[in-house]
C-alpha cells in the first residue's frame, strides 16, 4: 500500500492550525504499519531557512495552469522514515502567510495541478491521495478530469479527501473558472464547482473523490445538520454513502509528562505526586496563591464564541464565587480578552489571564492544571482535550464532535470515565459539571481514579492509523 498524504501544511514545516499537526503526525504512524506515505505540501517562503538546508533539489517540471504553463521546483526533505515532497513557485508561495491572499484561488489550483503533475517525476506510484481541506479540493476534480486516461499511475488512483473545519471551504468568484482553473464553463454550471453562484473547492472534493472523512465520528453526523455545515448539509446526506469520521490523535512522543522538557518536573501515572510540583511552581509562575487543595481550572484556546467564551462569560463569576483559581492562555475577541484581564484585576492571586500564545506556558499549564474546560460550541475533533488527558489533567468539555469521541463521562464513586461533559449549550449546565468535578476533586479516591483513567486513554495515533489503513484498502481492494 502507498499513499501520497496531500496538505496545505504538516509540521514541521508549516503549522496553522489542527492540520499541521495531523499532517505531520499521521504519515509517520503509517508508516510505521509498513503503508508506503509521503506528505507533499507548498515550499513556504516561512519556512526556516535550517529545514530549507536539509532539502534536495529533486528537479523542475512545468504546470499547465489554464492557458499558461507554470515553473514549479521539487525539493525532498526527509524527517524521521517519512519522505516530503515541496512543491516551490516563487510567485504563489514566495510571501508573508500560508492564506488569506487575494489570489488564493490561483495559488491552490496551481498546486493541485502540481501535486498531479508530480507523479510524473518521482518514484513513487500511489495507490492512494489522501487530501486534506478546500486547499486541495481541485486535486480529484483535475484528477478524474485531465489525467485517468494518461496511463496506469492516474488510471486507479483513489482518493480520500478530508475535511477538518467545514467552516473554511474555499468560495472564490465565478469568473476564475476558466482563466484561472482552465476548465470549462459546464464543469461550473454542470454542478462540480458551483455552489451558491459561487466556485467551492470543498464542494468539488467531496463530489470527486473516491471516499470522504471528516476528524471524528460525531462530527461527520453533525456535518449533515444546518448548524453545522455551513450549507453544505444536503450535499453530504446525498454523499453519505461515502463520508465517515475518523478520530484524530496526537504524537505522544511529543506530548509526553515523562519527557517534555517545558514542565517543572517529570512524571508518570506512577509518580503523579510529582504533578504537585508542576502545579505548584505554575501558580508561582502567575502570581496565583500556592495552595494544593485548590483546583487550578485553565482555558488554553482562542478566545472566540465558537469555543464556548459566551458561556463562561455568563457564569464567571459564579465559577470564581467557588475555592477554585482559573487559569487562560489564548488570544482572540476583544471583549472576551478584556473580560479575562478584568477578571485577573479583580480576583488577583485566584485569576491569571495570558492574553498570547506561547507554547512553553501550554505545556506547563497542562501539566500544572487539574481541569481542563472546552465548552465548544462545536469542535471538529479538538487536541487539547487529549493533551490534557495525557498530562492528567482532567477535562470538562461539551459533548460536541471529537469532544465527545474522546471523552467519557466519570461517574463517582469507580467509573471509567476519563472526564466530565454536558450535553446543551447552556452556561448553568456548564456550571453544574463544573462543580461537579470540584466535588470529585475534594475526593482522593475518587479523583485518583478519573486522573489514572484519563492517563490511560490511548490518544496516540495507533488506532486512528488501523482505521485509515483499513479505509485504504477498502477503496482499494487491497490486503
Amino acid at each position: 500500500m502507498k499513499v501520497l498524504y496531500v496538505a496545505a501544511e504538516a509540521v514541521p514545516f508549516a503549522k496553522s492550525g489542527g492540520l499541521g499537526d495531523v499532517a505531520g503526525a499521521l504519515p509517520a504512524a503509517l508508516r510505521k504499519r509498513m503503508v508506503g506515505c509521503r506528505v507533499v505540501l507548498p515550499l513556504y517562503q516561512e519556512i526556516s531557512p535550517e529545514l530549507k538546508e536539509s532539502m534536495r533539489f529533486v528537479k523542475e517540471m512545468w504546470v499547465p495552469l489554464s492557458w499558461r504553463s507554470q515553473y514549479c521546483g521539487i525539493y525532498e526533505a526527509k524527517v524521521g522514515d517519512v519522505i516530503y515532497y515541496l512543491l516551490d513557485n516563487q510567485y504563489y508561495f514566495g510571501r508573508k502567510g500560508y492564506y488569506g491572499h487575494f489570489d488564493d484561488g490561483e495559488r491552490f489550483a496551481f498546486f493541485s495541478k502540481a501535486v498531479l503533475e508530480l507523479l510524473q517525476h518521482i518514484d513513487f506510484q500511489p495507490d492512494v491521495m489522501n487530501c486534506n481541506d478546500w486547499q486541495t479540493g481541485l486535486v480529484p476534480f483535475y484528477l478524474n478530469k485531465f489525467y485517468r486516461n494518461i496511463n496506469e499511475t492516474y488510471a486507479n488512483l483513489q482518493v480520500v479527501y478530508t475535511i477538518h473545519n467545514i467552516q473554511y471551504q474555499g468560495i472564490f468568484p465565478p469568473d476564475i473558472v476558466e482563466n484561472v482553473l482552465g476548465v470549462e464553463w459546464n464543469d461550473y454550471a454542470g454542478g462540480y464547482l458551483q455552489f451558491d453562484n459561487c466556485v467551492n473547492y470543498m464542494k468539488t472534493g467531496i463530489l470527486a473523490a473516491s471516499w470522504v472523512t471528516t476528524v471524528s465520528p460525531t462530527y461527520a453526523e453533525e456535518i449533515k445538520d444546518p448548524f453545522f455545515s455551513h450549507g453544505l448539509h444536503d450535499l453530504l446526506r446525498q454523499e453519505s454513502p461515502k463520508l465517515s469520521g475518523i478520530v484524530n490523535g496526537i504524537d505522544t512522543a511529543v506530548y509526553n509528562p515523562e519527557t517534555d522538557p517545558h514542565l517543572f518536573k517529570n512524571y508518570t501515572l506512577e509518580t503523579i505526586e510529582d504533578k504537585k510540583v508542576n502545579k505548584a511552581e505554575l501558580q508561582k509562575l502567575l502570581g496565583l496563591n500556592v495552595r494544593e487543595d485548590v483546583p487550578i481550572i485553565s482555558i488554553v484556546s482562542r478566545l472566540a464564541d465558537h469555543k464556548g467564551l459566551d458561556l463562561v462569560a455568563n457564569v464567571l463569576n459564579d465559577i470564581l464565587w467557588d475555592d477554585v483559581q482559573l487559569v487562560v492562555l489564548g488570544v482572540g475577541e476583544w471583549q472576551y480578552e478584556e473580560m479575562l484581564r478584568s477578571a485577573a484585576r479583580a480576583y488577583p492571586g485566584k485569576v491569571s489571564a495570558n492574553i498570547l500564545f506561547n507554547i512553553d506556558l501550554a505545556q506547563k499549564i497542562y501539566a500544572g492544571s487539574d481541569m481542563l474546560l472546552m465548552p465548544s460550541l462545536s469542535e471538529p475533533c479538538g487536541l487539547s482535550q487529549m493533551i490534557a488527558m495525557r498530562y492528567g489533567t482532567i477535562p470538562i468539555v461539551r459533548e460536541t464532535g471529537g469532544l465527545k469521541d474522546t471523552v467519557h463521562p466519570f461517574v463517582a464513586p469507580d467509573g471509567d470515565g476519563n472526564g466530565f461533559s454536558f450535553a446543551a449549550y447552556n452556561a448553568h449546565d456548564m456550571l453544574y459539571v463544573i462543580r461537579e468535578a470540584e466535588a470529585a476533586f475534594h475526593q482522593p479516591e475518587v479523583w485518583n481514579k478519573v486522573v489514572s483513567n484519563a492517563m490511560q486513554t490511548d490518544v496516540s495515533w495507533n488506532g486512528p492509523a488501523k482505521d485509515y489503513i483499513a479505509l485504504y484498502r477498502k477503496i482499494t481492494g487491497k490486503r
